[in-house]
C-alpha cells in the first residue's frame, strides 16, 4: 500500500479497480485542514485523464505492472497490432490505449509494453522517432516577414506536426512521441 507522499509522476496505481499511471501530481496543505494531493491520472486500459485528489491519510493500492518488448506489425480498422518479441505472439490494443503517440509508430518499430494481470494493456513508444515528411507546402519568399516561422506538415504516418517553414517533403525528421513536436531535421547519409 501507498501513501500520498509515495507518489510520484510515472507511479502506477490501482484507482476504481483499473491500474492508472500518475502524470502529474501537486501537494497542497489547506490552512488547518489536512494536505491534499492533486493528480492527474490515466487509465491505462481506457486512455483516459481524470483530475482525482487525494486526502492526506488515504492509502492505494500499487499496480503490477511488468513490462516487455513487442514490434509495431500494422495498424487496422481495429486499432494497432504488435508482436512480442520473446514468444511471438501477436495481440492489438485500441486507439484509445495507444493514444496520441500511435500517430508515430511506423511498421517494424520496437516498443515497450505495459502488462498487468498477463495482459498488454498499453504501449510506450521510443521518445524520439525518425520519420519521413509525406507532404507540406514548400516555402514561400517572405514567408517569415508574417511572423510564420512553422507550418503544418504530414508524417508518413499519418500524423500532422508543425515543422519549421524550410522543411521540404522527402526530409527525414526527429519528432518527440511525448508531446508530437517536431526536433530537428536528421542528415541523411
Amino acid at each position: 500500500m501507498l501513501n500520498i507522499s509515495d507518489l510520484q509522476t510515472g507511479t502506477f496505481i490501482i484507482y476504481n479497480g483499473q491500474p492508472h499511471q500518475v502524470i502529474y501530481k501537486e501537494h497542497s496543505k489547506l490552512g488547518r485542514g489536512g494536505a491534499i494531493l492533486r493528480t492527474k491520472l490515466k487509465n491505462l486500459i481506457s486512455g483516459a485523464i481524470y483530475d482525482t485528489t487525494f486526502k492526506g491519510n488515504e492509502r492505494l493500492e500499487e499496480a503490477n505492472i511488468t513490462r516487455s518488448k513487442a514490434q509495431f506489425t500494422y495498424k487496422d480498422s481495429n486499432g494497432f497490432n504488435f508482436m512480442n518479441m520473446v514468444n511471438f505472439e501477436q495481440f492489438s490494443l485500441s486507439q484509445n490505449q495507444v493514444g496520441p503517440s500511435g500517430g508515430f509508430l511506423k511498421e517494424g518499430m520496437d516498443v515497450d509494453v505495459l502488462n498487468w494481470n498477463g495482459k498488454a494493456i498499453n504501449i510506450n513508444p521510443p521518445i524520439k522517432v525518425e520519420l519521413e515528411i509525406a507532404e507540406t507546402e514548400p516555402a514561400i519568399r517572405g514567408n517569415t516577414a508574417q511572423g510564420s516561422v512553422t507550418k503544418p506538415a504530414m508524417l508518413e504516418t499519418g500524423a500532422k506536426i508543425q515543422v519549421p517553414i524550410f522543411i521540404k517533403p522527402g526530409d527525414i525528421v526527429r519528432v518527440n512521441t511525448e508531446t508530437g513536436m517536431y526536433v530537428e531535421r536528421v542528415n541523411k547519409s
